[in-house]
C-alpha cells in the first residue's frame, strides 16, 4: 500500500523552486527598471534580495522552510518599517509582481492564488501617508 500523501502545496503545484526563483528573477528585474522601488533596495545586494525573497515565497507556498532556518520568522512588517511604504509604492510593487507572472504564466487558478497573496501582503506593508505627515 503506498503511503498517504496530504494535499499538493502550491509550492509543488508551481514546480517548486524553479518557479519561485525565476518569479523572484522577473520581479526583480521590474524592480531595478523602477525608479521608486530600485532605490528602496541596496544596489549592491540584489543576489541577497532575489535569495532571501525567494527563500521566503518557497516556505510560504510549502517548500522546504530554509528561510525560517537562516532568518527566523519572517516578521514582514517590521523588516520593511525602514522603508517609506505608501500607495502608490505599493502598487508599482504589485505591478512589478503582475508582469513578472505574466512571464511565468501560471494555470489561472495558481495565478489567482498567487495574485491575491501578493496584493493583501504588498497592502499589509504600507507604511507611509504623505498627507499625514
Amino acid at each position: 500500500m503506498a503511503p498517504e500523501s496530504g494535499p499538493q502545496t502550491l509550492y509543488d503545484a508551481v514546480g517548486g523552486e524553479r518557479f519561485f526563483r525565476q518569479l523572484v528573477h522577473e520581479f526583480y528585474d521590474r524592480v531595478w527598471a523602477d525608479e521608486v522601488l530600485h532605490a528602496m533596495y541596496p544596489e549592491h545586494d540584489r543576489a541577497g534580495a532575489e535569495e532571501r525573497f525567494s527563500l521566503f515565497l518557497m516556505q510560504y507556498w510549502g517548500g522546504p522552510g530554509t528561510y525560517s532556518e537562516r532568518r527566523g520568522h519572517p516578521r514582514l512588517r517590521m523588516r520593511h518599517q525602514p522603508f517609506p511604504i505608501d500607495h502608490a509604492a505599493r502598487n508599482r510593487w504589485v505591478a512589478c509582481m503582475i508582469g513578472a507572472l505574466d512571464a511565468l504564466a501560471p494555470a489561472p487558478l495558481h495565478r489567482a492564488e498567487l495574485e491575491d497573496y501578493f496584493e493583501r501582503a504588498a497592502t499589509a506593508m504600507v507604511n507611509h501617508n504623505p498627507l499625514f505627515r
